[in-house]
């Protein structure tokens, strides 16, 4: 009775991964894709050769591609949003008066 026809799921608690991209990479890459999608109809539709806008969608398409997998590797699983965390910190807090320092006296 040793041998299961059941196999053990060892990822639990881990994050989604999808051929080397994690999390949220996953979204973007799939919304690149459609935005993409998107663009080929668009420049088919007001009459752009499709040779031309082909061409066009695949060079924007390797380049999301390797954009997204470079973010992806250089970030981690949460690395996005700490990064756009970061752009909303203040460089500089300047006060022009001391009374924020002050303890408020009862």
């Amino acid at each position: 009775m040793g041998n299961s026809v059941y196999q053990i799921n060892k990822g639990i608690n881990k994050s989604i991964e999808f051929k080397g991209l994690k999390a949220q990479y996953i979204w973007w890459l799939g919304g690149g894709v459609v935005a993409l999608l998107v663009l080929f109809a668009v420049m088919y539709f007001i009459g752009v050769n499709s040779f031309i806008g082909l061409g066009i969608v695949l060079m924007m398409g390797a380049g999301w591609v390797v954009y997204v997998y470079r973010l992806s590797n250089t970030h981690g699983e949460y690395g996005m949003m700490k990064k756009l965390a970061k752009t909303k910190v203040p460089k500089i807090i300047r006060s022009n008066s001391r009374k924020i320092f002050w303890a408020a006296s009862p």
